[in-house]
């Protein structure tokens, strides 16, 4: 009979996770467990499914290796209850421990589900803070309190001073807070570009990858090749190789997207950190240590630093400030269905089908094709933005729900009505025009304002802008907007209207 059942969960795979650090290998048990619950709330990409899967399992012989008597629940076992909660109470019951051990869930749902479960449970349930993240759940509700506007900048300085990343004593490294001006050139095709590194399935892993073919075949995207880390091992080579090549140009082009170039200088090392296998502060100090040794210009360094103690733990405030009606927000009332290319990739849009046939292929994309072609596009296109957020949900293979739908609700589709962002991030075809090549690919011409060979984005911009001025008006950041709007002509704006409704019949009416 154990002393103590420790549940550890998909996105938990850290040795330092707070449950297990005061587990002791001679008297305590591990309780790992696949379930169809968690496999399909949502229908997640086949190959986000493989990797969760895959890593657990590493991570469950990790911890055999370390000494803890660990049971290990496949999905297919024969007894599995397909719940989380199921799997923990049966093996209460069978091990009768003394105490239960939770790390607490990053999902709203699971932390509601393990709270419910409590009342049951056949022995007291201890519930851990997550302290893998540098800011807990109540230090940003204190720091939300009596702000008018919880921006993201004034919450990142406050974790710069916190951890003393790129600070010289009391002020910012370089004098400044953040070098995004210098983050935002196009960039130019490159024979020599690098890329993330990629890592062979070995016998677990292919293991895994049968399972997943044969369990969810028909869930979206393309399941091989495979080439994700599953341990953290690998993870961390991950992370050496990003910071040696490909992070001194990563700040300069993180904005730019090329037709063929799925990575460019980004480090795909989010789906690493999410389920645990990068320590995400370990990882900012040994960016800062690159800065420091001359390797890799500043603007770069903070840029990357700010993704992460900036950017992810602040969604994640946001995301326990708000719920749990936060993903029924819809600010502007937007209600159209997700269009069926969204899942097949083929529409004549260059960007948007470069952006969605590589998340079906890679189950990636990075985030200005997230934030500015795919969600820009549902933004305008007026579509429900639940449905949005359960695509992006869904479909890549570092979402889950608290970093997300606050990325999704508030900062793609602005259904919070402000609360994460400033403005909506709405924008035409120049935009995509100037930070890509794709429009050079295109059928559709970027240059062209209305018509039927116009780039749609240019109508459904001002479309999108004209139908939600009543929400939108008192925006200070859109006052020069609507009046270039007013400045125009009644046929100008007439057109702009009638080339956006042409287009969105043809997409949503058939």
């Amino acid at each position: 009979m154990p002393k103590r059942l420790a549940l550890i969960l998909g996105d938990q795979l850290s040795l330092t996770l707070a449950s297990l650090r005061d587990a002791d290998p001679e008297t305590d048990h591990i309780l790992m467990a696949e379930v169809w619950d968690e496999a399909q709330y949502v229908r997640h990409h086949k190959k986000k499914i493989a990797l969760i899967f895959a890593a657990m399992r590493h991570f469950g012989e990790t911890l055999r290796g370390a000494g803890y008597a660990v049971t290990y629940v496949r999905l297919d076992d024969a007894d599995n209850t397909g719940s989380l909660t199921g799997e923990l109470h049966r093996h209460a019951q069978a091990l009768g421990p003394d105490e239960i051990w939770i790390t607490e869930a990053g999902e709203w749902r699971l932390r509601k589900a393990f709270e419910g479960y409590m009342a049951q449970a056949p022995a007291p349930v201890r519930i851990f803070e997550d302290d893998r993240f540098l800011c807990s759940t109540a230090d940003f509700a204190d720091w939300a309190k009596g702000r008018k506007q919880l921006r993201m900048e004034y919450f990142y300085r406050d974790m710069r001073r916190k951890t003393g990343l790129l600070m010289d004593g009391d002020t910012p490294e370089g004098g400044q807070w953040n070098y995004d001006a210098d983050n935002r050139k196009p960039a130019e095709a490159d024979l020599f570009m690098p890329h993330p590194k990629r890592f062979e399935p070995d016998d677990i892993t292919r293991e895994v990858l049968a399972l997943v073919g044969a369990r969810f075949g028909d869930h979206f995207g393309d399941l091989e090749p495979f080439w994700f880390a599953v341990t953290a091992d690998d993870a961390n080579a991950a992370a050496d190789h990003f910071i040696t090549a490909q992070l001194a140009d990563f700040g300069t082009y993180q904005d730019a997207m090329l037709v063929g170039e799925r990575f460019l200088y980004h480090s795909v090392l989010s789906v690493y950190i999410n389920i645990g296998l990068l320590d995400p502060l370990d990882l900012c100090t040994r960016v800062e240590a690159a800065y420091k040794a001359g390797k890799v210009p500043l603007n770069s360094a903070e840029g990357f630093i700010r993704q992460i103690i900036g950017w992810r733990e602040y969604v994640r405030g946001i995301y326990f400030t708000a719920m749990p009606d936060y993903a029924a927000r819809n600010a502007l009332g937007a209600s159209r269905a997700l269009p069926d290319f969204y899942w097949t990739g083929e529409v004549d849009m260059t960007c948007l089908r470069e952006a969605i046939t590589q998340t079906r292929e890679e189950a990636y994309a990075h985030h200005i094709q997230r934030l500015m072609i795919t969600g820009n596009f549902a933004l305008i296109a007026g579509v429900d933005p639940h449905a949005v957020h359960e695509w992006y949900l869904a479909v890549y293979a570092d979402a889950f729900e608290w970093v997300e739908m606050p990325n999704t609700i508030g900062m793609s589709q602005f259904a919070d009505g402000g609360l994460l962002g400033s403005k909506p991030y709405a924008a035409s075809g120049n935009y995509i025009n100037k930070m890509s090549d794709y429009c050079a690919h295109c059928r559709y011409d970027v240059k062209q304002k209305t018509g039927p060979d116009a780039c749609p984005f240019n109508a459904l911009y001002w479309d999108f802008m004209a139908r939600n001025r009543k929400t939108l008006d008192g925006n200070p950041r859109l006052g020069r907007v609507f009046s270039t709007w007013d400045r125009m002509t009644d046929d100008t704006r007439a057109a702009y209207r009638d080339s956006a409704q042409a287009f969105l019949s043809t997409l949503f009416d058939g």
